[in-house]
């Protein structure tokens, strides 16, 4: 069986990521900027936007200009992309494709991150945000020496768990992600927790270039169980309660869906971020990465 990693390497294989819209944008190019890290050497300059630190203005080539600019440093032009993977149960959740989905959209962002030259780091939530150790994504890849697709989605899996209690929501709370100053930023995540999405994505919004959330969820998720006598189970915590879902019980949980789906395309048309909903079991039976080339994250 191909392993996970690998149809997500496949899948994104002649995709590149876009140039993020908001990203500072100078002469001095992604080569140089790549190569340097986070130091503080001096490299361009260009126009002031809204938002920018006004200590970095350049003062000189206004007297000069008359125009507002500001000075840009190497790893502000460095092209960076933090992801960050939802660890929670519910991502696992049985008896669907949203472990696969889940973990073949990380491989496709890597991917894709690789094929336009930019650096990358992961991050799943559990017990705050904890990096994923480096080299995953090429667990299954033809050069990795795994020597098969088997052992190389045993060697990838155990770094997606996805089994945490903790929700996304309290693993930015207690240990946020180390975010690469002005890089592109993707959360993958059902999205499925209690809290106000304003406050995380603003928390994310902060000294991005770009931020993608791509909602991944179950058929199950969309559709509930049909009426009639059930036992239900709480991905996160475990409990299993005894229920009888009427017609009413149906139209509630839709109506409550809808609403907290809408309160997160709110959020994100508030804070400039973009939402990306997909449902695994269509993109696992197509892979096709089309909504993600519409919402301007991947090019072709």
């Amino acid at each position: 069986m191909t392993s996970y990693v690998s149809e997500g390497r496949q899948a994104a294989s002649r995709y590149g990521l876009a140039a993020p819209r908001r990203a500072p944008q100078g002469t001095a190019g992604s080569q140089l900027g790549r190569l340097a890290g986070e130091s503080m050497e001096f490299m361009d300059h260009r126009e002031y936007q809204p938002g920018d630190d006004l200590r970095r203005l350049d003062w000189a080539a206004y007297a000069r200009s008359d125009k507002m600019i500001v000075k840009l440093y190497r790893h502000e032009v460095c092209p960076h992309v933090d992801l960050v993977v939802d660890g929670s149960r519910s991502m696992a959740l049985p008896g669907t494709e949203k472990r696969r989905a889940t973990v073949n959209l990380a491989a496709a962002v890597i991917t894709a991150a690789d094929n336009s030259g930019y650096s990358h780091r992961a991050f799943l939530t559990g017990r705050g945000c904890q990096p994923i150790p480096e080299g995953w994504e090429q667990a299954g890849h033809p050069r990795s020496g795994s020597g098969s697709s088997e052992r190389g989605a045993g060697v990838f899996l155990p770094a997606f768990a996805l089994d945490a209690a903790e929700s996304p929501a309290e693993s930015f709370r207690s240990l946020p992600p180390a975010w690469r100053t002005w890089g592109m930023r993707v959360i993958v995540s059902d999205l499925l927790w209690l809290g106000d999405p304003l406050e995380l994505l603003l928390a994310v919004s902060q000294r991005a270039a770009a931020v993608y959330v791509i909602q991944v969820l179950a058929a199950d998720d969309l559709t509930p169980p049909h009426q009639g006598n059930h036992r239900l189970v709480d991905s996160e915590s475990g409990a299993a309660e005894e229920l009888f879902l009427d017609a009413a019980a149906v139209a509630r949980y839709r109506g409550n869906l809808q609403r907290h789906c809408d309160a997160w395309r709110q959020a994100a048309r508030q804070t400039g971020a973009v939402l990306v909903p997909l449902v695994a079991e269509e993109l696992c039976r197509t892979w096709d990465l089309s909504p993600l080339v519409e919402a301007g994250m991947l090019t072709l």
